[in-house]
């Protein structure tokens, strides 16, 4: 499997984790001083998510996907394995994000699954782990700051 994960303690319950990764997902998705605005759609198998990130010197990056699996209060899976002008350069990968208990708090989990190797070493080398850990780290920093 050509798979890339990050994952992080985060010192809040689930039902708060749950609550920000995927009611206020603007507010940690992209590292800062980059910025996201997520739009989950209907929140269920088959329904289109359509994320923008924009950069600090004016950078437009548009991510059209589909939700694969909206399992409330545990995991989202998407994809951008769709076809048409949606997709151009074909498919990247399968990003699934979850919360689950652990202690006192919560384990998060970020997981990008390629589907060939040569997308996930382009995965890392984009900066996939110092990316996605300060995602994680912003996530908990809300989800710790409110708990």
């Amino acid at each position: 499997m050509n798979e890339l994960s990050v994952t992080r303690f985060i010192a809040a319950p689930p039902a708060k984790a749950w609550d920000v990764l995927a009611n206020r997902t603007n507010e940690w998705w992209c590292p800062v001083p980059w910025r996201a605005e997520v739009d989950w759609g209907a929140r269920a198998p088959g329904v289109a998510v359509h994320t923008v990130m924009y950069g600090p010197e004016g950078e437009v990056h548009e991510h059209p996907g589909i939700i694969l699996a909206w399992d409330e209060g545990s995991r989202i899976a998407t994809t951008d394995a769709i076809v048409g002008d949606l997709a151009p350069n074909g498919p990247f990968m399968i990003g699934i994000w979850s919360v689950e208990p652990e202690g006192e708090g919560t384990r998060y989990t970020a997981r990008a699954r390629h589907w060939t190797e040569e997308a996930m070493k382009q995965h890392d080398e984009m900066g996939f782990t110092e990316g996605w850990e300060a995602c994680a780290a912003q996530l908990a920093a809300i989800c710790e700051r409110e708990a």
